[in-house]
C-alpha cells in the first residue's frame, strides 16, 4: 500500500510540473534549418569536444529574474592550459570585463561567464577566486577573468544585483557536456529580444571530412532589439511586431556569442572567425542598435595550439592554413543565425519585475508563416 501512495504522489507530481511546463521546440524540430552544413549530435556547443557549460537560474519572489552562465573550453585547469583566443566587437554598448588582455595576448586563461550587466564585477571576482583555488594555481598573482552581460532589467530588479559569489560557483561547479539547456536559463533567465522572450540558445556545425571535419559550436544570450527575420522570413512584421512599428517597441539590448572550434587556430585566424559571427547575428534582423552590446568571443579547443605553462622556451604550434578558413566561416555564420532562433524558441512567457509579462514567442504563428513562405524542410 505504502508503494502504491509513493507512486500516486510521483505521478501527481509529474502530471502538475506537466500543467505548468509548457513544451517548446527548437527551430529545427520545426523544420527552421538555415544553411548547408549539418548541426552535430546535440546542435549545441558542446559538440566541440572538451567543452562544459553550466547555468544558474536564479527566479525568486515576483521580481528577482536573473542568472549566471559559465563556459569552459576544456576539463582541465584552464589557467595552466591557455586556449588562443579573440573577441570580435559589433557595437560596443556594454561591459565584457578581461577584453584588453584577451585582445593584447590573444589567450583566454578562465572560463567564460555570463550573467547580468550589473553582476558583472561580482561574477569576474568570483571567477578569480574559482581559478586561485585550482590545484596548480596556488601561486598565481594575477588572473584575467572574461565575463560578459546583457541588462536584463525589464524582467529582474537588477539594481539588487541578486547575483551571489555562490551562484557563480554554483554555475562553474555544475558546468557539464552533452546537451546544453537553452531559453530562460542561466544568463538568458530575464531577457527579452525583438519583443519577445529569449534567453539562451545554442547550436553546430560540422565540417566535411573534405574541409577538415572540424566542428563549430555557438552559444548566445540574446536581448536585443530589431526586425525579427527568420531564414529570410520577416517574421516580425508578420505579427506586427517590430522596431519603429510604434514607440513602445523601440528596444536597444546586447548579445553575447560565444564561438568554439576544434580546428587548430591562432588569436588572428580566431578574430577573423568571430567576424563572421556577426553576419549570423544580422541575418536575424538586428540593425545593431545604439544601445547594444553586440560582442563574439571567439576561442579554439584544439590541443594543437594550446598555450600551457610547462611549454619549453621555444615549442612548434600545428595551425590550419589560412585559406582554409572559408567552410569555418560559413559554419559560424550558420550556427550563430541557429543558436539565435532556439533561444526565441526555447524560452516561454515569463512575468517578472513590476509584474510586467514578456510573451514566448508563438510558435504554431511562426510555423504558418514560414510555411506560407516555403521555408520549413522536414529532410
Amino acid at each position: 500500500m505504502g508503494n502504491y501512495l509513493i507512486f500516486l504522489a510521483i505521478l501527481l507530481i509529474t502530471m502538475v510540473l506537466q500543467a505548468h511546463t509548457e513544451y517548446r521546440p527548437r527551430a529545427r524540430d520545426i523544420g527552421i534549418k538555415p544553411g548547408i552544413f549539418n548541426p552535430g549530435k546535440h546542435n549545441a556547443i558542446t559538440d566541440v569536444t572538451g567543452i562544459k557549460v553550466g547555468h544558474r537560474t536564479v527566479i525568486e519572489g515576483d521580481d528577482i529574474r536573473t542568472g549566471v552562465t559559465a563556459i569552459f573550453p576544456h576539463g582541465g585547469n584552464i589557467f595552466q592550459e591557455k586556449v588562443p583566443a579573440a573577441i570580435e566587437l559589433g557595437n560596443a554598448f556594454g561591459k565584457l570585463a578581461g577584453y584588453p588582455q584577451v585582445q593584447e595576448l590573444g589567450e583566454l586563461e578562465t572560463p567564460i561567464v555570463l550573467t547580468n550587466t550589473l553582476s558583472t564585477w561580482t561574477a569576474a571576482t568570483a571567477t578569480v577566486e574559482y581559478i586561485m583555488q585550482l590545484p596548480g594555481n596556488e601561486n598565481v598573482r594575477s588572473v584575467n577573468p572574461v565575463v560578459g552581460e546583457t541588462n536584463d532589467s525589464r524582467l529582474n530588479d537588477i539594481r539588487g544585483m541578486h547575483v551571489t559569489r555562490e551562484h557563480v560557483f554554483d554555475a562553474l561547479k555544475n558546468a557539464s557536456d552533452g546537451p546544453v539547456e537553452e531559453g530562460a536559463v542561466g544568463a538568458g533567465t530575464g531577457t527579452t529580444a525583438f519583443g519577445w522572450k529569449s534567453g539562451i540558445g545554442t547550436s553546430s556545425r560540422v565540417l566535411p571530412d573534405r574541409f577538415g571535419g572540424y566542428t563549430v559550436g555557438v552559444l548566445v544570450q540574446s536581448n536585443y532589439g530589431g526586425i525579427l527575420t527568420i531564414d529570410g522570413v520577416p517574421v516580425g512584421k508578420e505579427l506586427n511586431r517590430y522596431m519603429f512599428h510604434n514607440a513602445a517597441e523601440q528596444e536597444d539590448g546586447s548579445i553575447m556569442i560565444v564561438v568554439a572550434t576544434d580546428a587548430p587556430l591562432t588569436s588572428a585566424y580566431l578574430k577573423r572567425l568571430a567576424k563572421r559571427a556577426l553576419i549570423g547575428l544580422g541575418r536575424t534582423g538586428t540593425p545593431m542598435t545604439h544601445g547594444s552590446g553586440d560582442f563574439v568571443i571567439a576561442f579554439s579547443t584544439s590541443e594543437k595550439v594550446r598555450i600551457r605553462a610547462d611549454a619549453p622556451r621555444e615549442y612548434e604550434q600545428t595551425i590550419l592554413k589560412q585559406s582554409e578558413l572559408t567552410p569555418l566561416f560559413q559554419a559560424v555564420v550558420e550556427a550563430t543565425e541557429e543558436a539565435i532562433y532556439n533561444s526565441f524558441f526555447k524560452a516561454e512567457t515569463m512575468t517578472g519585475f513590476r509584474g510586467i509579462t514578456v510573451e514566448a514567442l508563438p510558435v504554431e504563428e511562426v510555423k504558418e508563416i514560414m510555411g506560407k513562405y516555403g521555408r520549413l524542410t522536414n529532410e
